[in-house]
């Protein structure tokens, strides 16, 4: 992935550049979070001028290895104040990184009173009028308007009603190859891109390049043991298949990994009531 493209909703101007050298080992969230410290003033309003929204794909995002079809976005959060990152499925990271796109910033606030769409090929990044009918629609009906606009196979990620009210908890969803919904749920980022009159933005990988891979054959060896690794260990292949990512919980607080008072603990001692100790009792010799 090379470029780094910034997109200013107060003045319509889009630059794209080569990645800055300090976010070139980094990707993710590890990006999406560097970015917002380096870049967005602690005390700014989260839903003003001063906030910036950016999407950034995984390391291994576009890569046929398993579970690897990630986006990260990142601002200050309205909900909590500080640095947030939510992560998402669907196509649109997959479509950013085949074109070879790094990060997409979204900042500023247009004076005019109206939404647009962010359209982005491989090409032009362009911004356009908003479809009215997608106005105050919800996300299922609003993804179908926009890409019978824009194409079957157009990665797109959008905000609801939510999002346009700038509610706090407003989040972002991208459709999936069904045209189902995946979402950057957490932090109300949904409020943040309602505040730039952004409701969709849609992304057409026509002619993209693909992800660079610098030893197909390993890659492939190392993508198959992993699928394996996915498939066979008992908390992917049981646990979470049948209980849900609830699960979770109780195992990221044996590890001492589960955030608590803003992470000044990893562990504490209610997170059996929270994840059921009862359902992971089963699962506890295999972990």
């Amino acid at each position: 992935m090379s470029k780094f493209i910034r997109v200013d909703m107060a003045t319509k101007n889009v630059a794209t550049s080569e990645v800055p050298e300090k976010y070139d080992g980094i990707a993710g969230r590890a990006l999406t979070s560097n970015f917002v410290a380096d870049e967005v003033k602690p005390t700014c309003h989260p839903l003003g001028k001063n906030n910036k929204l950016i999407f950034a794909p995984g390391y291994l995002t576009g890569t046929n290895a398993a579970n690897s079809g990630r986006l990260s976005c990142g601002a200050k959060s309205p909900l909590t104040g500080g640095i947030k990152e939510s992560n998402t499925g669907g196509t649109f990271g997959q479509k950013m990184a085949k074109m070879g796109i790094k990060a997409i910033v979204f900042e500023g606030i247009p004076a005019e009173d109206k939404y647009y769409v962010v359209k982005i090929t491989m090409n032009d990044v362009t911004i356009e009028d908003a479809p009215a009918e997608t106005i105050g629609m919800g996300n299922y009906e609003a993804i179908k308007v926009l890409q019978a606009k824009y194409g079957a196979k157009a990665g797109v990620a959008i905000i609801g009603p939510a999002g346009e009210m700038k509610l706090l908890a407003a989040n972002i969803s991208f459709a999936d190859p069904e045209s189902n919904i995946r979402s950057a749920g957490r932090g109300g980022l949904g409020a943040v891109m309602g505040s730039k009159k952004i409701k969709a933005v849609v992304i057409d990988d026509t002619g993209a390049p693909g992800v660079p891979i610098a030893n197909r054959e390993d890659f492939k060896s190392a993508a198959k043991r992993f699928a394996k690794a996915l498939t066979t260990h008992p908390v992917t292949s049981q646990g979470i298949t049948k209980y849900g990512t609830n699960i979770l919980v109780n195992i990221l607080n044996e590890a001492g990994g589960l955030p608590t008072e803003n992470f000044r603990r990893g562990r504490n001692e209610w997170a059996n009531d929270i994840g059921g100790e009862t359902m992971t009792a089963t699962m506890k010799p295999a972990w």
